[in-house]
């Protein structure tokens, strides 16, 4: 049994248990990243987010000293990036005297910088709108459009009485089926106006969460492309409320907060 120094916190209720491993000597597998990510059995979390030196990770070819974002979904799988769970990165990493406006993610070089009013704006990087396909939930098959924000996504607009009935305890299916070798990130959306989106997510590897900032944004370009013009969308989710500005960059701002720390013993 092996115990685990951690810190709680979420962004808009996506919450991640976060720990510090500079020198990578802390190697969770999969079933232990489950385990700790357990809402009943353990601390309980959409995710787990490590800190650790960038030149631990196979791949990386950036700064070898960068903090990096190292992002484990709740079923222990690995996944590109977490705009949520970066904008929690950056707070966690404040709270532990290791600040610092960029770190490493798979998804590339990603940045923040900390707003007056307590809320943090990340930038997401480039935003790709891909192919139409299909997605199918609950009886329903719904054209979506393909987004990629570092990690896969597929949108599909419904209406509000839809959306409200969906069942995401399961994820949705798409096709054509080999779309997506490695899973994808469902969204459902709808417009509420001008600028203003509702949404719901299944999340691959972690289920229906109650936000996804990489969904946010690809919901929001998305919505850019097939309604309106719009720089500048709101987006609701079950946890919150964030905001997207889409340029050359998506820039995704919203709180993070860190919420509890304390130990676990790891079977």
């Amino acid at each position: 049994m092996r115990e685990l120094s951690f810190a709680k916190g979420h962004g808009t209720r996506n919450d991640f248990v976060l720990f510090t491993d500079l020198d990578d000597e802390i190697q969770l597998s999969d079933a232990e990243v489950a385990f700790v990510c357990d809402r009943r059995a353990g601390v309980g979390a959409d995710g787990t987010l490590r800190v650790v030196r960038g030149k631990h990770i196979p791949g990386w070819d950036g700064d070898p000293e960068i903090l990096f974002m190292d992002y484990r979904n709740a079923d222990g799988s690995l996944a590109e990036m977490c705009g949520n769970g970066l904008r929690v990165f950056l707070r966690y990493l404040a709270q532990e005297d290791l600040a610092a406006t960029a770190v490493g993610t798979r998804a590339g070089l990603r940045s923040g910088v900390f707003c007056a009013d307590g809320l943090i704006e990340v930038d997401m990087g480039p935003v790709v709108l891909g192919r139409t396909l299909s997605q199918t939930c609950c009886g329903y098959t719904f054209t979506g459009r393909s987004v990629d924000v570092g990690n896969p996504h597929l949108v599909s607009f419904v209406d509000g009485a839809v959306l409200d009935s969906l069942d995401l305890s399961k994820q949705p299916t798409w096709d054509p089926p080999g779309a997506f070798p490695n899973g994808v990130n469902n969204e459902f959306v709808e417009v509420l106006g001008q600028g203003q989106l509702r949404m719901r997510v299944y999340e691959r590897g972690s289920g229906e969460t109650m936000s996804c900032g990489t969904g946010i944004v690809a919901a929001a370009a998305a919505a850019q492309a097939a309604y309106w013009p719009n720089d500048q969308v709101s987006v609701s989710v079950p946890g919150g409320t964030l905001q997207v500005r889409l340029g050359t960059t998506a820039m995704l701002t919203g709180p993070a907060e860190i919420v509890a720390r304390g130990k676990v013993w790891i079977p």
